[in-house]
C-alpha cells in the first residue's frame, strides 16, 4: 500500500506536524490572497464605481467559496478518519466520489447564480449605475465557479493525509499566473484586449481552468489516488452521506460568513458609495492578515480527524494547547501591526480620503480579536475532523446571529460605522472563549466514552 495513505500524523511532535503542514499552505494563501489584492488594485485604477462594484460581488463570491469550503470539510473529515482506521480503500472511494458530487452541485449552483445576477445585487443595495459593471463582471466569474469549487475540494484528500505542501504549491503558482494575466486583460496591454472588469474575471476562469487540469493531473497520475467514479448507486450514496455528514453542516456553519458580510453591505451602503469602496478595500486586506489563521485551520481537521481514527487522545489534547497559545499570541502580534501599518496601505488602493479613512478605521478596530476569530475557525476545524459538525453550526450561527448582527445593528444606530465595525470585534472575543471551553469540554469526555465517529 502506498505510503501516502499512511496515518502520518499520530506519531511525532505535535507542534511540528502542525507548522509543517500550515506553512505550505500559508504561503499558497499568502500568493492567493495577495494577487486578490493586486486585482482589487488593478480595479481600482479603473474608478470608484468599478471598485464598488467589485465590493458588492464579495459576499456572493464568498457563498459559491462557502459551500466550496463546506465539501471540502466533508472530504477532508472522512478521508482522514479512514485513513487514522487504517481503511484505505474507503479513503480512496470518498476522494473519488467527492469529485463528483462536487461537480455536479457546482454547476447547479453557478447556472443559479448566472441567472439571477440582477434581482441579487438590487437586494444587496446596488444602483442601477453599478449593476452594469457587476453583471459584466459575475457573468463571467460564475462561469469559472466549478474551476473554483472541484479544485478545492480534490485537494482537501491531499490535506486529510497530511500532504497540504501540493496544494500550497499549486495555489502558489496559480496565483502568480493570475497576476500576470490581470494587467493584461483589464488594462489591455501587450496586444491584449481591454477588457476592464471583465478582463479580471476572465484572469479567474482561465487560471482556475489551470488549476484544474494540473491537480487531476497531480491526483491521478502521480499520487494514483482516484478511482473508477462509475459504481452502483448504492456505493455512491454511501460516500456522499459520509461527505455530506460533516459537509452540510460545514457549507452551513460557513455560509453564515457571507450571509452576514451582505447584511454588512447593505448597512455600510446606506453611508454612500465611498464608505461602501473603504469596506471593500478592509476586506482585502484582512483576508492577508488572517493567512496563517487559515492555513493554520486548514490542517487542524486533518489532524484531528486522523488522530481520532486511531485513538490518539492525548495528542487532541495537546493540539488544542498548541493551536489557543499561538492563535492569541500571534493574534496580538498582528493587531499591533494593522495598527501601525494600515493608512499607508489603504492609500495604495484609493485616493480618495474618506475611502482610505473608513479602511482605517475598520483595521484600527476588528484586529483586535484577530487571535480570538483564529481560535474559532481551529475549534470548528477540529470538531469537523472529528465527525461533529453540529457544534462549529452552533458557534458560527451564535457569533453571527446571536451577537454579531444584534450589535452591529445597535452599534451603528448609536456609533455609525465605527460601532458597526466595534460589533465584529466584540462578537470574535465572545465566540473565541465559547468554542475554546466547548471544545475542551468535548475532549475531556471523549478518552473515557472511548468514543471514535466513522
Amino acid at each position: 500500500m502506498s505510503q501516502l495513505l499512511q496515518a502520518t500524523l499520530t506519531e511525532g511532535s505535535v507542534s511540528k506536524h502542525l507548522q509543517s503542514m500550515a506553512m505550505p499552505m500559508v504561503w499558497g494563501l499568502l500568493a492567493t490572497m495577495s494577487f486578490n489584492a493586486i486585482d482589487t488594485f488593478f480595479v481600482a485604477q479603473l474608478g470608484d464605481l468599478e471598485l464598488a462594484a467589485m465590493s458588492f460581488t464579495f459576499p456572493v463570491v464568498m457563498l459559491l467559496t462557502s459551500v466550496a469550503i463546506g465539501l471540502g470539510a466533508g472530504t477532508s473529515s472522512a478521508v482522514a478518519r479512514a485513513v487514522g482506521a487504517g481503511d484505505h480503500g474507503l479513503a480512496r472511494r470518498l476522494a473519488t466520489d467527492s469529485i463528483t458530487l462536487t461537480a455536479l452541485i457546482s454547476v447547479w449552483v453557478s447556472l443559479l447564480g448566472w441567472l439571477t445576477i440582477d434581482p441579487v445585487f438590487t437586494l444587496l443595495g446596488a444602483e442601477p449605475a453599478l449593476l452594469i459593471y457587476i453583471r459584466e463582471y459575475m457573468e463571467v466569474w460564475y462561469l469559472s465557479a466549478p474551476f473554483l469549487m472541484v479544485p478545492m475540494v480534490t485537494l482537501a484528500s491531499l490535506r486529510a493525509m497530511g500532504l497540504s505542501s501540493v496544494q500550497g504549491y499549486l495555489m502558489g503558482i496559480a496565483a502568480v499566473v493570475n497576476g500576470v494575466l490581470d494587467p493584461l486583460l483589464i488594462f489591455g496591454l501587450y496586444g491584449f484586449p481591454r477588457l476592464e472588469l471583465q478582463g479580471a474575471a476572465l484572469a479567474t476562469l482561465l487560471t482556475r481552468a489551470m488549476t484544474l487540469v494540473v491537480a487531476f493531473y497531480i491526483l491521478n497520475n502521480k499520487l494514483h489516488m482516484l478511482i473508477n467514479p462509475l459504481v452502483e448507486w448504492k456505493t455512491l450514496r454511501r460516500s456522499w452521506a459520509m461527505i455530506f455528514s460533516v459537509g452540510i453542516p460545514a457549507i452551513f456553519t460557513n455560509i453564515v460568513i457571507p450571509l452576514s458580510s451582505a447584511v454588512v453591505v447593505i448597512l455600510v451602503a446606506q453611508h454612500g458609495t465611498s464608505a461602501v469602496a473603504g469596506l471593500g478595500v478592509a476586506l482585502r486586506i484582512e483576508p492577508l492578515a488572517l493567512i496563517v489563521f487559515y492555513a493554520l485551520s486548514g490542517v487542524v481537521g486533518p489532524f484531528f480527524g486522523q488522530n481520532l481514527g486511531a485513538d490518539k487522545y492525548e495528542r487532541l489534547h495537546d493540539a488544542l494547547r498548541v493551536i489557543t497559545r499561538f492563535n492569541l499570541l500571534f493574534g496580538l502580534l498582528l493587531a499591533v501591526l494593522l495598527w501601525l501599518f494600515t493608512p499607508f496601505i489603504a492609500g495604495l488602493f484609493s485616493d480618495s480620503l474618506e475611502v482610505q479613512v473608513i479602511a482605517t478605521h475598520y483595521m484600527a478596530l476588528v484586529p483586535v480579536s484577530y487571535g480570538a476569530y483564529g481560535l474559532v475557525m481551529s475549534v470548528n476545524a477540529a470538531f469537523n475532523g472529528m465527525g461533529r459538525p453540529a457544534p462549529p453550526m452552533m458557534i458560527s450561527f451564535l457569533r453571527v446571529l446571536g451577537l454579531y448582527l444584534p450589535l452591529a445593528w445597535i452599534g451603528q444606530s448609536f456609533w455609525g460605522l465605527d460601532g458597526l465595525f466595534g460589533a465584529s470585534c466584540l462578537a470574535n472575543l465572545a465566540l473565541g472563549l465559547f468554542a475554546y471551553r466547548w471544545l475542551k469540554s468535548h475532549l475531556d469526555r471523549l478518552e473515557p466514552e472511548g468514543e471514535v465517529e466513522m
